[in-house]
């Protein structure tokens, strides 16, 4: 079977977003009107790999010099395809990808790949192809992840948290608009604790939410009408996941955010396959921020990896006569 590769043009926009709403591994976040909200921050150069005239895989991707990498403006990238691309497929249009872009003289390709608790099917073909292709791992985040179909189990410390909740009398509401989360807490907190910024603006954020209003969501809790916490949350078929988690520090004994990830577990998203909380992880996965960790293993959580990877294109040759 010989495959083909096509740079992704605009007049693509249609079999594009087609092919993500059919594949088995990918979510909302591949839709090209995702992708391309922060495309003036980077070049994109995502690929489509066809069998004739049949579109059987998308890579999400953008060109830094001479290499390639997983759409960089995205949380996770890699291969995606459908449920009748199996194994052997999956090596071949890997193989094409390399031999493609050593033609193209890019040196290197970088893979992050989609969490498995993502896949609508398992979908770790493309790991097994990058191991036969000699690829490099070299980085790995650990995520968060509550199984919402297994029984949960949370810490005395969250109930007594939660009970502290109820008593002061907190409300959570489901928002429609961001910035009384951004403006209040997010962005006072990133810039008084990291000296940084959110990855996206409430102008984005808004944009966002009103492109896949069923996917973005914003909850906010309140004391004595006053925001104290919140959370942003994006809903994939299987998870729900939090890009956000912030709170008010001077607000830190009223139980907020116990209270707030208790109503979201077990009520608001209890239907879900996966809550992942999201990563601990800082300087590329190579240190572990212990506190985080505890506070969402104490809601029952534990760890899935999130792996990235490197390979050389000129690798295209190590999947040759591998199949016996």
């Amino acid at each position: 079977m010989t495959y083909t590769i096509k740079k992704y043009e605009q007049n693509d926009y249609t079999l594009w977003n087609d092919f993500v709403s059919q594949a088995k591994n990918a979510t909302f976040l591949f839709h090209r009107d995702f992708m391309e909200y922060h495309k003036d921050r980077f070049e994109d150069f995502s690929l489509l790999i066809f069998d004739e005239d049949k579109l059987k895989a998308i890579l999400p991707a953008t060109k830094q010099g001479n290499y390639l990498h997983s759409h960089q403006g995205l949380t996770y990238g890699g291969l995606v395809y459908k449920e009748e691309t199996k194994q052997v497929a999956v090596i071949e249009i890997l193989k094409t990808i390399l031999f493609f872009l050593n033609e193209n003289d890019f040196g290197k390709l970088y893979i992050k790949t989609i969490p498995s608790i993502y896949h609508l099917k398992p979908s770790d073909e493309i790991l097994y192809s990058l191991f036969l292709a000699e690829a490099k791992l070299i980085r790995r985040d650990s995520l968060s992840v509550i199984d919402l179909s297994n029984e949960k189990s949370i810490s005395k410390i969250r109930k007594r948290g939660i009970k502290k909740a109820i008593s002061n009398k907190l409300v959570i509401k489901e928002e429609a608009d961001f910035e009384l989360f951004w403006n209040k807490i997010l962005i006072p907190n990133l810039e008084s604790r990291h000296n940084a910024k959110p990855v996206h603006s409430i102008e984005e954020m808004n944009y966002l939410s009103s492109l896949f209003p069923e996917n973005i969501h914003q909850f906010n809790v309140y004391f004595e009408d006053e925001i104290v916490a919140g959370t942003t949350v994006f809903e994939t078929e299987t998870t729900a996941h939090c890009q956000y988690i912030s709170k008010n520090p001077d607000t830190e004994n009223l139980g907020s955010l116990d209270f707030l990830f208790d109503f979201l577990i077990n009520e608001r998203f209890k239907h879900k396959r996966f809550f992942d909380f999201g990563i601990s992880n800082e300087n590329q996965g190579k240190n572990l921020n212990e506190g985080l960790t505890y506070w969402k293993e104490s809601f029952g959580a534990s760890t899935i990896i999130h792996d990235f990877y490197e390979v050389e294109t000129s690798n295209y040759r190590k999947l040759n006569a591998i199949f016996v």
